[in-house]
């Protein structure tokens, strides 16, 4: 069962956020001491184990922005609200186990597939497959603007981290408390054209990869090998079965997919051009700004990838704060691989 031990650090990108964060922060030495925090009561016991459920009810569509969202809910409709974000490549599935802890504890959860994931489609074919990552939180807060929802805890990891990050970072009003694995992720173009050690490069494989048109074609062919192969490399210890992959994978099959993910690592080494749209968003976003909302984050301590001490990222988080390490083998998809863990973060940092 995995143990929480209170202090973090980060994901896929490892070697190459660490540098970066040491740059980008000021080269902080020590974590700012975490403020104390009021703990919700314990999940109860025993815990189920991750893996116990396999299915969401029927999958929801919804128009927000340019977007027909498709999202998975549960608990009461009238309920807090938490916003579960999935990361690359993964899907829904990574909250299948959390959804029910937080729906049994009165959340309404919603998990939506992000651009280019599943049921996920754009309303209209001109709009460009944008991959940047203030255009994936801007769908976020027209996801809550179309369901009426004023503000929600956000969660997540990987991309869907970032997305969290970005959303608490620039719309504080509409995240009443933020659960970010792996810390702060936010970055900008600038930061990914700085050449790093050769050992943080070679982290960056596929970035480079997805930077050539072989990669590209290589994606679109291979595209459930290739993300097997992520989840092998930044999940060691993970013992993930055939039918947990393929439940997930078939999310990649969305036609925007390919080009979303692309256009995303490309964009953030500055070898692609994004919308004009998010200009403001992203010269905000280029400054580091920092969250001021209770923030809880989180590290596996197998993550297949290097990754920064909580250092090097603590004093983005000015409000109540916390970081937690989660211990027993956890990779990189932690809620999915700890689900209790991750749904007591969410129960932890939205008490009062």
């Amino acid at each position: 069962m995995p143990e929480i031990v209170n202090l973090p650090r980060r994901g896929f990108m490892g070697v190459v956020a660490a540098t970066l964060a040491a740059a980008q922060f000021g080269g902080a030495q020590t974590a700012r001491a975490q403020t104390s925090q009021s703990k919700a009561t314990p999940l109860p016991q025993p815990l189920p184990r991750p893996g116990t459920h396999t299915t969401f009810a029927p999958i929801k569509q919804i128009k927000a922005g340019v977007l027909n969202v498709g999202y998975a809910e549960a608990g009461p409709t009238n309920g807090p609200v938490a916003l579960l974000l999935h990361g690359w490549p993964y899907d829904i599935y990574s909250f299948v186990d959390v959804a029910p802890l937080l729906a049994a504890r009165g959340y309404r959860v919603i998990i939506p597939y992000l651009r280019g994931y599943g049921s996920t489609s754009f309303l209209s074919s001109d709009t460009m497959r944008n991959g940047q990552p203030s255009a994936i939180a801007a769908d976020m807060i027209a996801l809550l603007d179309a369901l009426g929802i004023q503000n929600a805890v956000v969660a997540g990891f990987d991309w869907g981290a970032r997305t969290a990050d970005i959303m608490a970072a620039l719309w504080p009003d509409r995240c009443r408390g933020l659960v970010s694995v792996s810390g702060y992720l936010i970055g900008s173009q600038a930061g990914g054209k700085v050449p790093l050690p050769p050992e943080a490069e070679l982290q960056w494989w596929y970035q480079f990869y997805f930077a050539t048109d072989r990669g590209r074609a290589g994606y679109q062919k291979y595209t459930h090998q290739f993300a097997k192969l992520i989840w092998k490399l930044a999940s060691p210890k993970w013992d993930f079965d055939d039918a947990t992959f393929e439940r997930s994978a078939a999310a990649f099959d969305n036609p925007g997919h390919v080009d979303i993910t692309v256009h995303n690592y490309r964009w953030r080494q500055g070898l692609a051009t994004g919308e004009a749209r998010f200009d403001d968003i992203e010269k905000r976003l280029a400054t580091a700004p920092t969250i001021r909302v209770p923030t809880i984050t989180m590290e596996g301590d197998a993550n297949g990838a290097p990754h920064p001490e909580p250092s090097a990222y603590a004093s983005k988080f000015t409000g109540r704060y916390e970081h937690r390490n989660v211990t027993g083998g956890i990779g990189h998809n932690l809620p999915q691989e700890a689900p209790a863990a991750f749904a007591q973060a969410v129960l932890d940092v939205d008490r009062r």
